[in-house]
């Protein structure tokens, strides 16, 4: 579930004035799984969804992390509402950019309400945009994204080396301990990743790999949440471990959950007693004062066993303040055999959901 997941409520706006309580948002069904290539595109009755890409690119000067987010949220005005101008469905766009040579994240964030050709998500499959960003899926089941900004853009193909992943029961996956609290998800891990990478005048062609989210819901945090830590790890021999926990306010887990896949595809889910976070090692924010756990080590328990993965970030500044979002930690990291990305949220203070 990259925890990602949630982070799209936070993205959002207070309920405008002129909002009406009268939208029914519909629960994610529990006995209805993920549909593929459908799911591929937009939920637009769903309160929120998003289209979540992060991964590692080899460049010139070493590894380089990257991360592309589009969100949708549907607003709370009533559907009877004739007006054009009602902002029904909004689209944000996030792209940031982990070089160790640069020190701290560069990131770049785009928002708009769907419609008069600012920004659309298509349903039946991928097809998302907000101006010249876009993250589209290609008829050959690859995908296109270019996006950038502040300095930096990406130009992208990725290519999936397995099939999706479906996270949970079939695609429905605990949030919480409350019935509902769900959201209906799905993961393509080990994406080949192709394309250029361009700074100021500077182009080069790079390569790497990636992990795409995707991830709707109506349902959002249990009230005695106050945030997340996430991980998804594209591991060497062609494995794929997903691992998360939602935490209280003394650092307890709420809930907890994930999957590790095999090479051979076989998999496993992973439910809130088969997943533990150990903090090795913390790094606090010089601007925030918020103090995160990046170094980690997180142990599952699968049928054939525990395992244990020690995660150590890319760079320790990997923290996020957008302005629109609460400051949170996102970025690369390492793992013994394995590559991928870690999400730390509510180090900061509780995100207002």
């Amino acid at each position: 579930m990259r925890i990602r997941w949630w982070l799209p409520v936070l993205l959002m706006m207070a309920t405008p004035a002129l909002a009406s309580d009268r939208v029914a948002y519909p629960p994610v069904p529990r006995d209805v799984p993920v549909s593929l290539p459908r799911d591929y595109g937009a939920h637009p009755d769903y309160r929120l969804e998003w289209w979540y890409v992060t991964g590692w690119l080899e460049t010139r000067g070493g590894p380089v992390g990257f991360q592309i987010t589009f969100f949708r949220t549907r607003q709370p005005y009533d559907d009877g509402n004739p007006s054009r101008f009602a902002p029904r469905q909004l689209i944000l766009g996030h792209a940031a950019l982990s070089d160790p040579a640069v020190g701290h994240i560069e990131h770049a964030q785009r928002l708009a309400r769907e419609g008069f050709g600012l920004a659309a998500s298509a349903t039946g499959d991928t097809n998302v945009r907000i101006d010249d960003w876009r993250l589209v899926r290609n008829r050959d089941g690859s995908f296109a994204t270019r996006f950038g900004g502040n300095g930096f853009s990406l130009d992208l193909a990725l290519t999936p080396t397995q099939a999706p992943l479906l996270q949970g029961d079939r695609g429905y996956s605990r949030k919480g301990p409350d019935e509902g609290a769900a959201s209906a998800y799905f993961s393509v891990p080990h994406l080949s990743v192709s394309g250029r990478l361009t700074r100021g005048m500077r182009t080069e062609t790079i390569r790497g790999t990636a992990w795409l989210d995707r991830e709707w819901s109506s349902s959002l945090l249990n009230a005695r949440s106050v945030g997340w830590d996430w991980a998804g790890l594209n591991m060497d021999d062609g494995s794929a471990v997903t691992v998360f926990r939602v935490r209280d306010a003394e650092g307890h887990p709420v809930w907890a959950g994930g999957s590790v896949r095999s090479a051979d595809s076989s998999l496993v889910t992973l439910g809130p007693h088969d997943v533990a976070f150990e903090t090795r090692r913390t790094w606090r924010s010089p601007r925030s004062g918020a103090q995160y756990p990046v170094e980690t080590t997180i142990s599952v328990t699968t049928p054939s066993g525990v395992k244990r993965f020690t995660l150590r970030p890319l760079m320790d500044d990997q923290e996020l303040d957008t302005t629109m979002t609460p400051v949170y930690w996102e970025g690369a990291v390492r793992v013994e055999g394995g590559r991928g990305y870690l999400e730390l949220v509510g180090y900061g203070g509780k995100p207002r959901l």
